[in-house]
């Protein structure tokens, strides 16, 4: 009797750590040139931030869980994001996953475990 083989968590299809630290890196690259969302990063430590974000997405799309950072919604609650910066990162996100040659289908998976912290991000 053979058993089934599970697929591989996205985290795996990926590549791993050294893919998802490629994405965060290329992402606020981009999130840090956007004149709307630049503001939002003015006191924060970049090199821990990307640290943070790289655990969390790792930990989100299936790989280890080494996240130790604040919850979403902790981590977010005095910043006044509005609807339209979600939107903005989400925007950056997608386009910085389509640089990296992911196929639109796991776009959509990344998005679907993304999309949901909305409402524990967007405040005001």
């Amino acid at each position: 009797m053979s058993q089934a083989v599970a697929a591989p968590s996205l985290f795996d299809k990926l590549g791993g750590a050294p893919a998802i630290e490629a994405v965060v890196t290329e992402f606020y690259k981009r999130v840090l040139a956007d004149k709307e969302l630049k503001g939002f990063f003015n006191t924060t430590d970049m090199d821990k931030q990307r640290r943070h974000q790289t655990q969390f997405i790792s930990m989100a799309l299936g790989g280890p869980n080494q996240y130790t950072g604040r919850s979403m919604k902790a981590a977010h609650a005095d910043m006044k994001i509005k609807e339209n910066h979600f939107n903005l990162v989400a925007g950056h996100l997608v386009e910085t996953l389509k640089s990296f040659n992911i196929s639109q289908a796991d776009i959509d998976e990344v998005v679907s475990k993304v999309g949901p912290l909305k409402d524990d991000i967007v405040n005001c």
